[in-house]
């Protein structure tokens, strides 16, 4: 390996250091309260340090929620897997979203701050445009599958598919966000089960985008599920 090599590896593996110490600090304080002096010390580095590699708090952050996405992704993929049906690879992925939330639930909390405009004003163009590459390559996934089922004739031919995967991240999303924030609320004062109320509202919105041959098959695997 040349100099120039090793120094690329090191590089990187100290940027992989900065991000664990960072993912560290985030999940305990959040991003409103921790700072870089804190993950530079949590990182046994200076501040200045973290600054070469990082321009902002913000795009540490980010660099963070994006091994989130990672996860996701091949969690996706597990459920996507070619060998399965379309209707199932589709209702797959709303199973699959629905894990990620219950064993990475500190990665989907980071994701709630993406709602707040002064964060992105926070954030370098080249870290947004790296985020933004990392995450299409999920929408790709998801909008390529409802795209396939309109193609197959299991969903409305007049369906677009960019419209449906946005649908149906929505809807999952805010109710999932409702199980992290107010799940006692719900369960207690309203004797509701959000975890069944997601997964009816995902076979509704489903059912509604199908065509009677999507409605057959999509109701043949979950008597199957059932039974199982």
């Amino acid at each position: 390996m040349g100099i120039i090599e090793r120094k690329e590896r090191e590089k990187e593996q100290r940027r992989e250091e900065i991000v664990t110490a960072a993912e560290k600090i985030f999940f305990e304080k959040g991003l409103a309260i921790a700072t870089m002096d804190e993950i530079a010390e949590a990182a046994e580095l200076s501040k200045g340090t973290l600054y070469l590699y990082y321009k902002s708090k913000e795009d540490l952050y980010l660099a963070v929620a994006m091994r989130g996405s990672e996860i996701m992704y091949k969690m996706f993929l597990e459920a996507t897997s070619p060998e399965k049906s379309t209707i199932e690879r589709i209702a797959g992925l709303a199973e699959a979203y629905y894990r990620f939330f219950k064993q990475n639930r500190d990665y989907f909390r980071m994701y709630q701050y993406f709602d707040n405009s002064q964060f992105h004003k926070q954030v370098s163009q080249d870290m947004l445009h790296t985020c933004a590459t990392n995450d299409q390559k999920i929408w790709d996934l998801v909008i390529g599958l409802i795209q396939q089922g309109i193609d197959e004739g299991l969903f409305d031919a007049d369906l677009d598919a960019k419209q449906a995967a946005i649908i149906l991240w929505a809807n999952g999303n805010a109710i999932m966000r409702l199980m992290d924030r107010e799940d006692t609320y719900f369960t207690e004062h309203m004797k509701l089960d959000l975890e069944a109320t997601l997964q009816k509202a995902y076979q509704l919105i489903l059912e509604g985008m199908m065509t009677k041959k999507g409605k057959v098959k999509y109701h043949a695997i979950r008597q199957i599920e059932e039974t199982v």
